[in-house]
């Protein structure tokens, strides 16, 4: 295959800032059913002209699609993140009115400069593998990881948080979100594994090894003990402990996991369960 179809998913992406700022500037987009019909529109058209741009070079792999439109939304997130902050106007104003103005909070706005930035690379990373053949699934896995952690602490949160009376339609542009990442996560979990440098009589003898001739798995067991410890203790604190070094720590140390948008309570608590369970080796 050959590099066109990369080259193309990638000039789609950069679409991104004149098509936002070409939306925001349409007279009409001051509705909720308008911002939504709008955005499912776009969403249609990218996997369209993407299809078509790729012309004879097209990749074998479906998931290039996904991550291809999934990189142009992360310019939007972008976008959206700027704007918020004050470097850029009128690009995604109408958006934030009457699409989802939840993304106008702390969390919102830095979960789309995570969306823009670190998921931008991922996704232009896995678009050049596939263009190329080359195994991503380490990458992808955590994308996925990284996604899906995201969404349920967006979803959830905004649903039980103070913007729950907010939601307008154009929060089922989320949908997309939830139902992909589960499809291509199954198909990347089934994918080859890429060999590992060392070989298994290696990494054997590397283990007969006493530990105190291991340094650096045993400043990775401190490590873990530290982070099982503080998992926990924020796990607690998010669950209103009312031990006293738990009001301590939650009102001196981090008091916006009190914050009524729910989103830091929500993020917390699948962190306390995976990190416990992941360091002990029951994830």
């Amino acid at each position: 295959m050959g590099p066109g179809a990369g080259i193309a998913a990638f000039l789609l992406s950069l679409s991104a800032v004149p098509v936002s700022h070409l939306i925001n500037s349409l007279p009409g987009v001051d509705s909720p059913e308008v911002v939504f019909a709008a955005g499912a529109a776009v969403l249609l058209g990218l996997f369209l002209v993407l299809y078509l741009l790729a012309g004879g070079s097209r990749p074998k792999d479906p998931l290039f699609y996904v991550f291809a439109v999934f990189s142009f939304t992360s310019v939007i997130d972008l976008v959206i993140s700027l704007e918020q902050d004050g470097y850029i106007k009128g690009f995604m104003t109408f958006y934030m009115k009457e699409g989802e103005p939840y993304l106008r909070s702390a969390y919102g706005i830095l979960i789309c400069y995570w969306d823009g930035t670190v998921h931008y690379v991922l996704y232009l990373t896995m678009i050049g593998a596939i263009t190329l053949g080359w195994n991503y699934r380490s990458v992808g896995l955590y994308w996925l990881g990284s996604l899906m952690m995201s969404l349920i602490t967006l979803l959830l949160g905004t649903s039980v948080g103070k913007f729950g009376s907010e939601i307008r339609p154009a929060f089922l542009l989320n949908i997309p979100y939830v139902l992909l990442p589960i499809w291509a996560g199954k198909k990347i979990v089934g994918s080859p594994r890429s060999l590992p440098s060392a070989s298994a009589d290696q990494v054997a003898k590397e283990q007969t090894r006493w530990l105190y001739r291991r340094p650096l798995d045993v400043c990775l067991m401190v490590y873990l003990a530290f982070a099982i410890m503080y998992t926990l203790l924020r796990g607690f604190v998010a669950l209103d402990c009312s031990l006293d070094f738990c009001d301590t720590y939650k009102y001196d140390q981090e008091p916006y996991l009190l914050d009524p948008v729910m989103y830091p309570r929500i993020q917390v608590k699948p962190y306390c369960r995976q990190q416990a369970e992941w360091n002990t080796g029951y994830g």
